[in-house]
Order: structure tokens, then sequence, then C-alpha cells
């Protein structure tokens, strides 16, 4: 089970990763865009975390690095539940019990 401190750290932890990447690379988020042919507001709008990375962006993103667009979604997901752990966490916790204690 992860902790509230755990996933928030799992948050940060990917979109530091995205900034590092182009950091890296040497790679503006501008320029990353123009490489992927999508507009410049989706990938400075997912390195800020208001956007999430959709399938098609996990495509271009895993053609241009090398990876697989699983690693992307993945790091997506781990975003999402940090931020509903954190929002909801509590309230899911009181409200949900395991099925053992049902």
């Amino acid at each position: 089970m992860t902790t509230k401190g755990e996933s928030h750290g799992s948050a940060r932890t990917s979109r530091r990763f995205q900034k590092r990447e182009l950091t890296a690379r040497d790679l503006s988020a501008n320029r990353l865009a123009l490489d992927l042919g999508v507009p410049s507001g989706r990938v400075t709008d997912i390195l800020n975390g208001r956007r999430a990375i959709t399938a098609d962006t996990a495509l271009r993103l895993a053609r241009y690095f090398g990876n697989g667009a699983q690693f992307w979604l993945d790091l997506q997901s781990q975003y999402d539940i940090a931020v509903v752990e954190k929002e909801k966490g509590a309230e899911i916790a009181k409200r949900v019990r395991p099925a053992d204690a049902a």
C-alpha cells in the first residue's frame, strides 16, 4: 500500500523526470512540440501538470525517445493516482471498506 507521501513523491518524480529528460537533451518544450507534431501548449501543459499524457502523445513520445508508449502512460497513471490520493484519499479510506471487513 502506498502512503500519501510516497504517492505525492511519485507525482513529483514523474514530472521531474519529464523535465530532466528535456534538459538532458537540451530540448525546449517548443522544440519537442515541433518534433512531435503537436501544439507547444500541449507539451507545456503536460510538463506543468495541467494536461494528461494521452495515448496519442505517449506514442509520439515513445517514438521520439526510443522507449515504449506504456512507459509514458505509466508516468501519467502514477501522477493521476498521486493527485487523487492527495485530494480524496482520506475520504475514500473512510467511505470504502476492504472486502474482508465488509
